[in-house]
């Protein structure tokens, strides 16, 4: 009798540590897949822009010949976000639901402007009418994106209400979109740095 109540408190305490090795290592399986699929960001990559490059004021006229002003200091407090596209980017066409849902959520603090290059009008005014992007400036300009370091599309960038860079990178989804504002407001080019441990600016 004494035996068999020693040997199943034996098998119990096996047991238990078994168990307590068992939530170890799930615990740090855990981590490892956090550190997997914590939220990536926009892929801030260029040449040309860092955080909190000052981009020089400039006026462009859009599709429609509005003036539109770029950079610089906006007294009503805006930020700006420059997001470009082309009619011929499937990636583009997915994330412009997103982009207007955004745009009419933030509408109170963020100025949305689409930019892209080309020179045929008509095939950007057919994109407009078909996207629905009539309520926002359209600027053809094969300079401004170059000026930018744009090389792939869709891409965006993040200008603070004085005119500064707060983030920008390659948008592939609404979560990259949506990560520009949230490296904004942790003051980093991009969620990248963050998860990473780059310092704030």
């Amino acid at each position: 009798m004494s035996e068999t109540l020693i040997l199943s408190q034996t098998l119990l305490w096996v047991v238990v540590v078994v168990l307590i090795i068992s939530n170890i290592l799930l615990l740090r399986q855990v981590g490892v897949l956090y550190e997997r699929i914590a939220p990536a960001g926009a892929l801030a990559t260029n040449a040309l822009l860092g955080k909190g490059t000052l981009v020089t004021p400039r006026i462009e006229n859009d599709i429609s010949d509005r003036k539109i002003k770029i950079g610089g200091e906006h007294s009503d407090g805006k930020s700006q976000l420059l997001f470009f596209a082309a009619p011929d980017c499937p990636v583009c066409k997915s994330i412009l639901p997103a982009l207007r849902s955004l745009a009419a959520k933030e509408k109170e603090t963020v100025e949305l402007m689409l930019a892209s290059a080309g020179e045929e009008r008509s095939e950007h005014l057919d994109f407009i009418v078909r996207e629905g992007l009539a309520d926002f400036p359209y600027i053809l300009s094969d300079q401004l994106g170059m000026e930018m370091g744009v090389s792939k599309l869709p891409y965006a960038v993040l200008i603070n209400p004085d005119g500064k860079v707060a983030s920008f990178g390659l948008i592939n989804t609404r979560e990259h979109l949506e990560s520009l504002f949230e490296a904004q407001q942790r003051q980093v080019v991009s969620l990248q740095e963050y998860m990473h441990g780059g310092d704030a600016a």
